[in-house]
This record gives structure tokens, sequence and C-alpha cells, in this order.
């Protein structure tokens, strides 16, 4: 069957199958686009592949798509000098008002992803298939090269890390809170103020036009947030993949700004800004509220 491909049935079984597999690429990969390609890898795969040979299809293509994912996180560990840092992850921006609870069960919070990008790839791995979508440790033992208990183990050091992390629907409220408090203390220049809401190592990650700038320390990022004070922009609380963030227009009613915070003890401790019109363009944006 070799250059034939696979047949309409097999086909159609893939489609089924592909809403689950890019869900599952997106949370171990972080990036819509790197699991959509891990996807395709899979269907060129099994369109080299004898339909014949293939028991259980849904657990095929996990097992194919789980190595695909392992190798990119294993390339990107080795690859210092491309960091995944510098690549813009996915965001949904949705108005605060109308949160849905759809959308938010389909994003990665930003919280989430800083603490999975702590771990190393076979821990992410064997967490994300085994708590979120429930593939035995046995089946991902296998996609790993590893006893079912090393693959339990794995799991479960993630998951303590994990555990840290604020519920994002539990905590929101504080979170809002310490982002309009930063804000506040931003337009007033209020020194002492953005110094209490800030981790003292955070990290503020702006994608420009010209490239990625980033700021490290809650000294340079004050300094950063005080120098832009008078800028005339209209801003308005949004949710960034279900965390508080913000937007501002300027006086055209065009998008200038997505911000995104991930707060942490009541502390900010990652800034994701984008300002590059391309990028804000081409983003699903709520429209400015009259």
């Amino acid at each position: 069957m070799t250059g034939a491909g696979p047949d309409d049935a097999v086909t159609a079984a893939f489609e089924e199958q592909r809403g689950r597999l890019v869900a599952m690429a997106h949370r171990m990969l972080g990036s819509r686009a790197d699991a959509e390609d891990a996807v395709q890898e899979a269907w060129l795969r099994l369109a080299r592949q004898d339909p014949t040979s293939i028991d259980n299809l849904a657990g095929w293509l996990t097992t194919v798509v789980g190595r695909v994912c392992i190798n990119v996180l294993r390339a990107r560990k080795t690859r210092p000098e491309t960091p995944y840092d510098d690549q813009l992850p996915e965001l949904v921006v949705t108005e605060e008002s109308a949160e849905d609870t759809a959308v938010l069960a389909d994003s990665v919070g930003l919280a989430l992803l800083v603490v999975l990008d702590t771990l190393s790839p076979s821990a992410r791995l064997a967490f994300v298939l085994h708590d979120l979508f429930a593939v035995p440790y046995d089946e991902i033992g296998q996609i790993l090269g590893k006893s079912t208990d090393a693959t339990k183990m794995l799991a479960s050091r993630a998951r303590r890390k994990v555990q840290g992390t604020p519920p994002p629907a539990d905590d929101r409220r504080r979170q809002r809170a310490v982002v309009d408090a930063f804000l506040t203390a931003a337009r007033t220049g209020d020194f002492e103020g953005l110094l209490r809401v800030l981790d003292p190592d955070v990290t503020w990650r702006t994608h420009t036009a010209r490239g990625v700038i980033v700021r490290l320390g809650a000294t340079e990022v004050v300094a950063k947030a005080q120098r832009g004070m008078h800028t005339k922009l209209t801003a308005s609380n949004v949710l960034v993949n279900g965390n508080p963030g913000i937007i501002a227009w300027d006086a055209n009613d065009e998008p200038r700004v997505v911000m995104a915070c991930t707060v942490v003890d009541g502390r900010i401790v990652e800034m994701l800004s984008i300002t590059d019109p391309d990028h804000l363009a081409a983003m699903n944006l709520p429209k400015r509220s009259a």
C-alpha cells in the first residue's frame, strides 16, 4: 500500500481525532502553529502506513504526536541560539465582561505555560498526556522509552510543580486587582506603588516591529513604566488566555498595545506586551467599547 495514501475511512477517522490531537500538542508545545505542524507530521506518517497494521488508530496517533512533540521540546533545550521565549505564543483576547467558559477551557493559561516551561521535556509530556488527556502511564512510557513506574514519577514531580499555579477561575479577581494597581501606579508615576506589585525578578517581554525587547527585574520595569506614563492611550481590561490583561487604543481607535500579566502570590512575575502593528492586526481583538 506504499504511496497509495490513506483511504476515505482512515481519512475520516483521522479528521475525527484531529481536534484532540491539536489540543494535546498545543498544551505540550505552547504554540498553536507548532501543534498543527506536529499533527500534520502524524498525518504524513499515517499516509505511509498500512492501515491494516494499526489496531487502535487513536492510540497510534497519540503515540506519534507525542513522539513528535518530545523531539520538538528536546530540540528547544539544545538550541539556545533560537530561544523559544522569543516566539510569540498564541493569545486569545476576550472582553472581561463576556468571559466564555469554552474559550477558557480551550486556552492555555499563561501562568500554567510559565510552569510547564520549567519542566524537562519528558516530565512535561508525562504530565500533559496523563493529567490533561488521561493517557495511561504504560502508553506514555512507550513514547518516552521509560518504564511505567518511571513515567509515574515524572508525572508526579511535574504535578507538584503545577499544583502551585494559581487556579485562574478562583484567583482571577485578586489577579485583576494586582494588574489594576500596576496600571494606576504607572499612570501616576508612583514608584513605590509599582514596586509593591512587581516581583523583584519580574520579566517584561515586548514584541515590537523591530524584534523582542526583554526587561529583567523590577527596577528596569518600573523605569520603563514611568517613561510611558504620558502616552495618550485609552486602556480597557480584557482577558488574555483567561488571565487579566489590558488592551490600549490610540485616539483613532486603533489598538496599540495588548498586554498579558502573570500574577503569582500577589505580585506580577511576568509581563508580555505586543506593540507590533502587524501582530495586532492579525489578532481577533475585541472592539473598543463606546
